[in-house]
């Protein structure tokens, strides 16, 4: 299988994107690169999927830009004083596949010019992470949408517990492939991620 690289989005915050982030690096053991982390740097996003693939080949690979705050990345970088340059999110060099997780959603703004869709290059398929919630349809459908209108190979992760409706217009309407269903668990740990691993494996 050549390299491929996933750039992982959500259509909105906190809808899943580190857990699907992590059972995509664990499916093909891949590298793992979060660009911008904003806040808990701590507990950062790259340090919650170190904590849940079980493989010995991903590496991880450094933030282009660690934030304090946990806020949107322009405003985060603000209260640091820096200004967010698109140039500086350099891809890592490596010969493995390359999972990327954005932050928040699509149009979250970088800087006064910039959106987090400007980081996210022609190469990258990029997997959309939907959870439902009222105002979820017309999130997803605007960020596929965008998407494909950019010429993106775009697929999608549902997650949390199933809502027939919301999900059968969205698949009708978007026309895109669905990778697997991310279900409502009372935790994640190296186990689950592994799981849900093996079953979208096939799908990627």
């Amino acid at each position: 299988m050549k390299q491929q690289k996933y750039f992982i989005t959500g259509i909105s915050t906190e809808v899943g994107k580190t857990v699907a982030s992590a059972i995509i690096t664990e499916a093909l053991q891949a590298d793992y690169w979060k660009p911008i982390q904003s806040g808990d740097l701590d507990y950062s996003d790259t340090h919650k999927v170190q904590k849940l693939i079980s493989n010995t080949k991903t590496v991880f690979h450094p933030n282009s830009y660690a934030l304090q705050t946990p806020m949107s990345p322009h405003a985060a970088a603000e209260i640091d004083g820096v200004i967010i340059e698109i140039d500086n999110i350099k891809e890592p060099v490596t010969e493995n596949h390359l999972v990327i997780e954005g932050a928040g959603g699509l149009l979250v703004p970088l800087n006064d010019k910039n959106t987090l869709l400007d980081a996210i290059k022609p190469d990258y398929k990029v997997i959309v992470v939907s959870r439902h919630y009222l105002g979820s349809i017309n999130h997803t459908l605007l960020t596929v949408n965008l998407l494909k209108e950019k010429g993106f190979d775009v697929s999608l992760i549902f997650s949390g517990n199933e809502h027939k409706t919301t999900e059968d217009i969205i698949k009708k309407m978007t026309g895109a492939p669905v990778i697997g269903r991310i279900e409502e668990e009372p935790y994640f740990d190296k186990n689950v991620i592994k799981e849900y691993a093996d079953k979208f494996k096939e799908n990627l």
